[in-house]
């Protein structure tokens, strides 16, 4: 008997995660003898818990196919709610909804808390006698899914646009810098990536032969403000200018810190900044330049904006979702599909599996040998193997009266054949 396919988005959105969505969709629809409707989870696992599913082949073609070239998670929304241990009553909802609506294959997308929810769905639809089969599709800007060995993922998807964002900011704001050096000597910027610093690291491929003054500053190279304020001082008497790109998990002290709902700390709604920490305490300590030290925080434009999008990210993005539809249909329950690097000079992405619980709330940081021995940059080793991921070409913008064309779904949802649920999240 044919089942349904339920699709859902979890955790902080991509560039590149609705070309995941589209890739997921689209080989369910090599599949019609197993699988009868394709849905989607209005704003994720709440969706799923609230019984709000939109059925995707309703929905326009052409819409559909806007998904490759659409940023971020607005076309179906995601969430970030966090499936704890203590929220059996969630668990038993979840299987609830995915029996009532025949779902028999769920795909989810998201990064390492997403693909923990999805084993333990996993299993408990079998302890439960439900005939449904789970596959975790990858997901998150920070590249830190998997092992620092690399070998249950090479990169996420996602990462790739952020790294190439980063790349063509940092020559921007170069630009900007040697113009203004004479007054605003000093340029911070913070990316994101919590206690990663891979997107950090990304601003080295903006010059890879290291003409450009620029320091950077992982979480993982453990170094603090007083160094940083030295290593400036001594670029500056150099130089006479530097670009900082601080790591937002850097250590400064407490920025009042906000938390999000997988309890994770949610840097953008922090009472302040790093950077804002970092430019104080340099124009407080006093630069050997004339002028002031300013700063920049991007926030979540790393992860929303689309020209900067990588061409390898959307291909890839793309093309994984469609694997993990393949693995669910042929290997079963409990995998998470993924890419890894093929042992050749020139690079080629290998598409595998890997198990959900192996990934499941795995943290990889950047590793110490790509780190130089001083701690303020990369290696050529980080270098190579970033270069080809970012790709070089631009993407396809498709244009409609001048402004950038995305996808709008038509979010009508299915009849619901349940009783309305309170998530336990909401309740007081």
């Amino acid at each position: 008997m044919k089942k349904n396919a339920l699709i859902a988005l979890g955790g902080g959105p991509s560039p590149v995660i609705n070309a995941s969505l589209l890739g997921v969709c689209e080989r369910c629809l090599d599949y019609p003898g197993s699988i009868e409707k394709i849905y989607a989870a209005r704003y994720g696992i709440e969706g799923i818990l609230k019984e709000e599913l939109i059925d995707l082949g309703a929905q326009d073609r052409r819409q559909l196919s806007l998904l490759r070239h659409t940023p971020a998670s607005g076309s179906v929304g995601t969430c970030r709610y966090k499936l704890g241990d203590d929220r059996r009553d969630d668990y038993d909802r979840i299987i609830e909804v995915l029996s009532a609506h025949n779902i028999g294959w769920f795909i989810y997308i998201g990064g390492n808390d997403s693909m923990d929810t999805a084993d333990k769905v996993s299993k408990l639809a079998a302890e439960k006698g439900l005939d449904l089969v789970v596959a975790g599709v990858p997901k998150t800007i920070d590249n830190d899914l998997g092992d620092e060995e690399f070998t249950i993922i090479d990169h996420t998807p996602g990462y790739a646009s952020a790294a190439r964002y980063w790349m063509n900011i940092i020559q921007n704001t170069n630009e900007e810098n040697r113009g203004m050096c004479v007054s605003e000597p000093v340029a911070v910027l913070q990316a994101m990536g919590r206690k990663a610093g891979y997107i950090t690291a990304a601003s080295r491929l903006a010059d890879p032969g290291r003409e450009i003054p620029m320091q950077l500053y992982f979480a993982e190279a453990g170094l603090n403000l007083e160094v940083l304020a030295d290593n400036v001082n001594d670029e500056l008497t150099r130089r006479g200018r530097c670009i900082v790109v601080v790591n937002e998990g850097f250590d400064v002290g407490s920025l009042g810190e906000a938390r999000d709902g997988f309890g994770h700390i949610e840097y953008g709604a922090n009472k302040t900044t790093v950077a804002q920490v970092v430019v104080n305490y340099l124009n407080e300590k006093g630069l050997k330049a004339r002028g002031q030290a300013t700063g920049q925080v991007p926030g979540v434009l790393q992860r929303s904006t689309f020209i900067f999008r990588s061409q390898v990210d959307i291909h890839e993005a793309y093309e994984v979702g469609a694997h993990a539809v393949d693995i669910a249909l042929n290997d079963g329950t409990g995998y998470m599909a993924t890419i890894l690097r093929a042992p050749e000079e020139t690079y080629r992405p290998v598409y595998d599996k890997v198990q959900l619980l192996t990934v499941a709330n795995a943290v990889r940081h950047l590793p110490k040998e790509w780190i130089t021995s001083n701690g303020l940059d990369v290696t050529d080793d980080f270098i190579r193997y970033a270069k080809p991921l970012v790709g070089d070409q631009w993407p396809d913008i498709p244009l409609e009266d001048g402004r950038q064309r995305f996808a709008r779904l038509e979010i009508r949802l299915i009849d619901k054949q349940l009783k309305p649920y309170v998530p336990v999240g909401y309740r007081a």
